[in-house]
C-alpha cells in the first residue's frame, strides 16, 4: 500500500529564503539595482532620471523620475513576486517592447535591502509612501503630490553578510554605476540623466536630439572625430551608429557599445560581423571601438534567455551577421564597387577631411593591407608611430608629416656604423658584422622601456614639470579613474591634477622623453588602468603603464634622422640588449649576418 505521511528529506524553502535565492540571480551588485530602477523609470516615460549614489552603492541608492507615477492600488503591488504591468500572457515573451518585464526586480532588491518608495501619478491630488524591510511591506501613508517616483535603497545585502563580503571596493563598485547610467544615457538622448556620488556630481547629461550629442557627450567629441557613420536598412532591421577608423584602432576594448531596441547587450555574433567587416585593415593587437544601435523587430528576437537581460538570441541570426559586416565594410569604403568619397554620409561628419586609412582606395587590396602593417606583419599604429597626410592624386605616394627634431643622449657602446634612413622610418646601420635594418620608433620605444623601468625598480623616476600644461577633456569615469590612481601614477613620474568634473590637467612627465601627444596619451593610459583591478601584481599593472610612456616618448616614423642620431639610437638600442621587440611585442630590426651575404651573393665557399 502506498503512503504518502510521514516525514522526508524534501521540504518546501520558505518564502523569504525563495526570494533571496531569485535576488541572487538579479541583483548582483549596486550596479544592477541601477540598472533595474533606471530600466523602469524609462519604461514610465521619464524624461529626467536622477541616480544618487551613497559609498559605491552599499549605503544609498535613489532613483527620481518624473514619469507616469504609480497609484496607490499599483504602487505596492509591484513588490509582489511575478508582478508586472508588461505581460498578459506567455505569448508576450515572444514580442519584448519594454526595457523590464519579468516582475523580479522590486521584489528581490526589496528582499535584501531597506526600501523606501514615494510615487504620485501626474493626475493625482496626492501620493503615497511606504517601505519595504526586507521584503516585508510597511505603513501606506499620503505624500505630496510630486509626479513621478522615487525609490530609496538602504544598506544593500544587509541580511546577506557572504554576498557583501564579495564585493569589490567602493571605486569599483561605483565605476560599474557609472557605466550603467552612460549605457542608459546611450540608449535613450531625449531623456536627462544626472548621477551624483557623496553628494558630488559626476555626470550630467542633458536631453539631446540626436544619437551623435549623446555619444559627444559621453566619450567626448575627440571619439567622433575618428570614427566613420554605420548605416543600413532592411525591411525588419535597421542598423545605426558609429566605429573607428582603423588607424585609431585602440589595445583596448572600450567602448564596444551595443544596443538591441535601447537595451545594451552582448552578442557573439554581432561582434564577429564588425571585426570580419574591418578584415585586414585593422592593425594586429588592437580592437575595433563602435557604438552601434540595431533595430529589430521584437517578434524576432528573444530577450528572455538570461536572468539579467543582457544576452539574445536573434531569430535571423545569419541575416544580422550578414548586415553588421557589410555595413561596416561599406562604411569604410572597402565593400567590391564601393568607393566613399569626402563628404559622403558614411564618413566621420565633423571631419571634412577625408580620413587617413581611406588612402588604400587607390591601391589594391594587398598594398592597402601592407600599407599599415610594417616589417614582417607587424603593425603600425597610426597613433603612435606616424601622422599621415594623403593626396587624392591616384598613386600618390605617403607623406609623413616630421616632428620637431628632439635631441638625443647618447649612451657609449660598441661597434656601429651609420648607414642611411629608408622611407623616414626604417635605420640602416652596420651593427657588429651584420647588416641591420631597424625600426626607428620601435627601437627607441624599448630603449625608453628599460631606463624608465629600472628606474621604477630603483624607485627613482624623475618628472620634469610641463612648461604649459595640458587640458584634457574626458567622461566624467574616466576622469574619476585618473583621480583614484593619482598616488600611483605620481610615483611613475606623472603629474596629473583633476579641473573640474570632467577636465584633466597633465603638469609633469617622466625625465627623459621626447614631446608627447597629450590626448592620445592619456587614452592609452586610461586602457592601462582600466585593466588595473584584473591586474595579480604591481609588476603588471606597472608594465603596461610604462611601454605607454616609452611608445608616446619614442620617436615617430616619418622623422628624418641624421647619421650621428641614428648612430646614437642604434648604440643604446644595444647597450639595453639588443632586444627585438618593443614592450607591446612589435619587432625592433631585421638583420643579415656576413654568412647570409656571403651566400646571397654567392661567395660562400670562394
Amino acid at each position: 500500500m502506498l503512503t504518502t505521511g510521514g516525514t522526508g528529506k524534501i521540504h518546501i524553502l520558505p518564502e523569504e529564503v525563495v526570494s533571496r535565492i531569485a535576488a541572487g540571480e538579479v541583483v548582483e551588485r549596486p550596479a544592477a539595482v541601477v540598472k533595474e530602477l533606471v530600466d523602469n523609470s524609462v519604461d514610465a516615460a521619464a524624461g529626467s532620471i536622477t541616480v544618487e549614489i551613497e559609498d559605491g552603492g552599499l549605503a544609498l541608492i535613489r532613483v527620481t523620475d518624473d514619469g507616469e507615477g504609480m497609484s496607490p492600488v499599483d504602487a505596492p503591488r509591484a513588490f509582489g513576486r511575478h508582478a508586472t504591468s508588461k505581460l498578459r500572457s506567455d505569448q508576450d515573451l515572444w514580442s519584448i517592447r519594454t526595457m523590464g518585464f519579468r516582475g523580479e526586480a522590486l521584489p528581490s532588491i526589496a528582499s535584501v535591502s531597506h526600501v523606501r518608495v514615494a510615487t504620485a501619478l501626474r493626475s493625482a491630488e496626492a501620493g503615497i509612501e511606504f517601505r519595504v524591510t526586507g521584503g516585508r511591506l510597511g505603513k501606506i501613508v499620503e505624500a505630496s503630490p510630486v509626479a513621478g517616483t522615487s525609490i530609496e535603497v538602504r544598506e544593500l545585502f544587509y541580511n546577506q553578510p557572504a554576498r557583501k563580503k564579495f564585493l569589490k571596493s567602493i571605486p569599483t563598485e561605483f565605476s560599474h554605476i557609472s557605466r550603467v547610467v552612460q549605457q542608459a544615457a546611450l540608449a535613450w538622448p531625449s531623456v536627462h540623466f544626472r548621477l551624483t556620488h557623496n553628494g558630488t556630481e559626476i555626470v550630467n547629461y542633458p536631453a539631446v536630439p540626436s544619437e551623435r550629442d549623446r555619444v559627444s557627450q559621453v566619450y567626448q567629441r575627440v571619439f567622433l572625430e575618428h570614427c566613420f557613420t554605420v548605416q543600413a536598412v532592411l525591411p525588419t532591421v535597421r542598423l545605426s551608429g558609429y566605429a573607428i577608423d582603423p588607424l585609431h584602432a585602440r589595445a583596448s576594448r572600450m567602448p564596444q557599445e551595443l544596443f538591441l531596441n535601447r537595451r545594451p547587450v552582448r552578442n557573439a555574433a554581432v561582434l564577429h560581423a564588425v571585426a570580419e567587416g574591418y578584415g585586414a585593415f585593422l592593425p594586429k593587437g588592437r580592437h575595433p571601438l563602435f557604438v552601434l544601435f540595431l533595430d529589430v523587430d521584437p517578434d524576432r528576437v528573444d530577450v528572455n534567455v538570461h536572468p539579467t537581460k543582457r544576452e539574445v538570441r536573434f531569430a535571423d541570426a545569419e541575416m544580422i551577421h550578414q548586415l553588421v559586416r557589410r555595413a561596416i565594410r561599406q562604411a569604410m569604403g572597402t565593400a567590391e564597387g564601393v568607393s566613399i568619397e569626402p563628404g559622403s554620409s558614411s564618413t566621420c561628419e565633423s571631419s571634412g577631411n577625408k580620413p587617413a586609412w581611406t588612402s588604400v582606395s587607390g591601391l589594391s587590396q594587398e598594398q592597402a593591407r601592407r600599407s599599415t602593417t610594417g616589417v614582417q606583419g607587424a603593425p603600425i599604429s597610426a597613433v603612435t608611430d606616424r601622422q599621415v597626410d594623403i593626396s587624392s592624386r591616384p598613386g600618390a605616394q605617403l607623406a609623413f608629416v616630421s616632428e620637431t627634431a628632439e635631441p638625443y643622449v647618447k649612451v657609449p657602446s660598441g661597434e656601429v656604423v651609420a648607414l642611411g634612413q629608408l622611407n623616414r622610418t626604417f635605420l640602416v646601420a652596420q651593427v657588429g658584422g651584420d647588416l641591420a635594418v631597424i625600426d626607428q620608433h620601435t627601437a627607441h620605444e624599448r630603449v625608453l622601456f628599460e631606463r624608465l623601468y629600472r628606474a621604477w625598480t630603483a624607485r627613482g623616476i624623475q618628472s620634469q614639470p610641463l612648461l604649459l600644461p595640458a587640458s584634457i577633456e574626458l567622461s566624467p569615469p574616466h576622469a574619476a579613474l585618473l583621480t583614484r590612481y593619482h598616488g600611483e601614477l605620481e610615483k611613475l613620474g606623472l603629474g596629473l591634477e583633476p579641473f573640474g568634473a570632467s577636465t584633466v590637467l597633465i603638469r609633469a612627465v617622466p625625465m627623459g622623453l621626447g614631446k608627447l601627444d597629450p590626448e592620445a596619451f592619456l587614452q592609452d593610459l586610461l586602457d592601462d588602468l582600466a585593466q588595473w583591478d584584473h591586474a595579480s601584481t604591481v609588476e603588471t599593472k606597472v608594465r603596461p603603464v610604462l611601454a605607454s610612456l616609452a611608445c608616446h616618448g619614442a620617436v615617430r616614423a616619418g622623422r628624418p634622422m641624421e647619421l650621428p642620431e641614428i648612430k646614437a639610437l642604434v648604440e643604446d638600442w644595444r647597450t639595453e640588449g639588443e632586444i627585438t621587440t618593443c614592450p607591446h611585442g612589435r619587432r625592433t630590426v631585421f638583420r643579415l649576418g656576413t654568412d647570409d651575404l656571403e651566400k646571397m651573393f654567392g661567395r660562400a665557399g670562394w
